[in-house]
């Protein structure tokens, strides 16, 4: 397993749409292995594929707040059957928006189709944080970041806060 860097935006990588998984093989597998040690390096609790740079429909995700009791999920081509008509707030942060949070509207429970890590298809009602890391997740897997649920303004502030960031980390300190 390995750690792998995590894109963050401005990247235009992250705004491409996922490919389907053709079926879950011993390389998507690893990719999963490295994407959830990844993911734990960073303290997140989710992390899409193409967040590290690999536009395949792939998700991981742990919710649990125990450190010693993880337990992970994984997600291959995840499709949202049923989604609810209430609404749930909850203040999202994003690996590749980092430092940056904002509160997001999202359906309170959701029901989604996928694959397992061993490519045994499944399906999984999920409400509150569950079902708001899904839907957050799955947002990478189009091409969306949680930002863009934001004002236009409150956007292009988090943007150019970022592209600072960025700038500064990539000068040369000789």
């Amino acid at each position: 397993m390995a750690i792998k860097e995590i894109l963050t935006e401005p990247n235009k990588v992250l705004r491409q749409v996922s490919q389907p998984v053709e079926r879950v093989t011993k390389e998507e597998q690893l990719l999963m292995d490295d994407m959830l040690e990844t993911m734990y390096h960073a303290n997140g609790i989710g992390l899409a594929a193409i967040q590290i740079g690999v536009p395949k429909r792939i998700i991981v995700m742990d919710i649990s707040k125990k450190e010693d009791k993880k337990n992970p999920m994984y997600f291959v081509n995840p499709v949202i059957k049923n989604k609810n008509k209430d609404l749930s707030t909850y203040e999202e942060g994003c690996l590749s928006v980092p430092n940056q949070f904002a509160e997001v509207d999202r359906p309170a429970t959701c029901e989604v189709e996928f694959l397992d890590y061993n490519g045994e298809k499944k399906i999984l009602k999920a409400s509150g944080l569950l079902a708001t890391c899904i839907q957050h997740e799955m947002d990478h897997l189009e091409g969306i970041l949680f930002i863009d649920y934001l004002s236009k303004l409150k956007k292009s502030m988090i943007i150019k806060k970022l592209s600072k960031q960025k700038k500064s980390s990539e000068a040369l300190v000789i």
